[in-house]
């Protein structure tokens, strides 16, 4: 049961938008959730865990942007132009913060849930979670104390089988959550569509209106007048030659 809640409410976080952050630095845990994290496509941690990861958020993004240029530096070959020694300690540096932060590099903002392996281990992460009221979920084991988790799956966090299998199903739960998001998008997008073509003004074709009691001199001008007035009188004056001859 407590299972299938924490399921629904990752599945409901991700529907809306959220992003849940992975955290397991324990070694049983790392492989398996770097793994389940990248297969839902979500940000995790599986080195020590940064001091102020989530309440000095700033600066912990300004390091991800700062791997970013270092690596860029290196990529376009920048390095070389650099003394031997301040190469050295660039690529330490890179190193270093790949190591740390290779998890969440894709992390824009603060995640909306975390779900942790071992909460005993990961006491940092809860502290900052609980200070800025980020929902956890976490696997509990008998000698850890659940009292500052939201969501509690009881669990033992020492089994690599028990880890596989509970991580694999809260990937799983993003992945529905992915799916359904994505079905909701797919049906308002041709509701908009039609209802864009619904409220477009259709345009009326122009009706002239004509008056059938309006006379020629009303709706011809001068000149057209004149012809039609010289060409009656050419028709006029045979009919009338005629008519004398008869006579």
């Amino acid at each position: 049961k407590l299972l299938s809640t924490a399921y629904n409410v990752i599945r409901d976080i991700v529907q809306n938008g959220g992003t849940v952050l992975f955290v397991g630095t324990k070694r049983q845990a790392q492989e398996t959730v770097a793994e389940e994290a990248m297969r839902c496509g979500m940000p995790y941690v599986t080195e020590r865990w940064m001091g102020g990861m989530l309440t000095n958020w700033s600066t912990m993004h300004a390091r991800i942007q700062e791997l970013d240029r270092l690596e860029k530096m290196r990529d376009n070959n920048e390095l070389d132009r650099l003394t031997k020694k301040e190469g050295l300690l660039i690529g330490r540096e890179i190193t270093r913060l790949t190591t740390r932060l290779s998890g969440t590099r894709t992390m824009s903002r603060r995640p909306d849930l975390l779900f942790i392996v071992d909460v005993g281990r990961e006491e940092a992460a809860v502290h900052e979670a609980n200070l800025l009221n980020i929902p956890i979920v976490a696997l509990v084991d008998t000698n850890c104390n659940p009292q500052n988790i939201d969501y509690v799956i009881p669990s033992n966090d020492d089994a690599i089988r028990a880890i596989k299998l509970l991580v694999a199903k809260v990937a799983d739960a993003v992945l529905e959550g992915k799916a359904m998001r994505k079905e909701e998008e797919g049906e308002e997008k041709p509701a908009e569509q039609t209802k864009s073509k619904t409220d477009k003004p259709v345009r009326k074709p122009k009706v002239v209106e004509t008056d059938d009691e309006l006379q020629d001199d009303a709706l011809l001008g001068q000149s057209t007048l004149a012809k039609m007035s010289a060409a009656a009188d050419t028709e006029k004056k045979p009919a009338a030659d005629e008519a004398a001859a008869t006579e």
